[in-house]
């Protein structure tokens, strides 16, 4: 049988091939499209989904707060550390990291106060929040049967993104957020390229689903982007004896 050969010829002075060379070259096999290197980095996982796996950042294990500091001056921490929690302290102010981070995963639980005061009611009920680079609130609450504004309950970022759902459990239960934390890219001068976006799973339900962020959480005004680079993990002193524990980052 005669093999197929490459046959060039000229039309207005463009080289062509013949059609059953063009045929052959495109012939595609599974191996086409197998992609080897690079390879994916191995790590262990935890034995549960809430374990921190092996390149995780311990941030609160609950025995010490070695990894904070005080928020307003940089000096020890002054939350209560007891049975592998930590709660919010009278007065204490918030607390943050020591280490800044830029793209991340956190997982972080938390518990607001089982005995409800009759009295506190909205905002009033369990409130703390947890500021990603230090900037922005994804709000903490006891939002179970306690209505509030739709943009300042659970798993919201705190004045403006409202969950998809409502996934709080009742007052006193441990309750977990995995946050996939996107930065903001700046240009040179300063102008905001890409936005901060956030997912938010609440419970194991996905409440924020890749949101763009319109900027810094403010309580009153617009939000409006201003150029940094890195930031802390701050959590909110809000008047609430609300609790944390089992805190652990990977940086992305």
């Amino acid at each position: 049988m005669k093999k197929n050969v490459i046959v060039p010829f000229l039309i207005c002075g463009t080289l062509f091939y013949s059609t059953s060379i063009a045929q052959e070259s495109d012939k595609k096999t599974p191996q086409s499209s197998e992609i080897w290197e690079p390879q994916p980095r191995i790590i262990t996982p935890g034995n549960n989904p809430d374990n921190a796996p092996s390149d995780a950042i311990i941030l609160f294990d609950g025995t010490n707060l070695n990894e904070w500091v005080s928020a307003a001056d940089g000096s020890n921490p002054t939350w209560t550390v007891k049975d592998g929690a930590l709660t919010v302290a009278a007065g204490a102010k918030d607390i943050k990291t020591k280490k800044e981070f830029n793209d991340f995963q956190l997982h972080i639980e938390w518990r607001t106060p089982a005995e409800v005061d009759p009295e506190r009611t909205g905002q009033g009920r369990g409130n703390s929040g947890i500021f990603l680079q230090e900037r922005y609130e994804v709000q903490v609450l006891d939002s179970y049967n306690n209505k509030t504004y739709a943009n300042g309950q659970a798993s919201s970022i705190y004045k403006q993104h409202i969950p998809l759902v409502n996934a709080c459990k009742k007052p006193g239960e441990w309750q977990a957020y995995d946050i996939i934390f996107t930065a903001p890219r700046f240009s040179k001068e300063g102008r905001v390229i890409v936005p901060a976006y956030v997912t938010i799973v609440h419970n194991g339900a996905l409440t924020l689903n890749h949101v763009a962020l319109w900027g810094p959480t403010q309580f009153i005004g617009l939000p409006v982007y201003n150029a940094y680079e890195n930031g802390a993990i701050r959590l909110q002193d809000h008047g609430n004896p609300v609790s944390y524990k089992n805190i652990w980052i990977r940086e992305l």
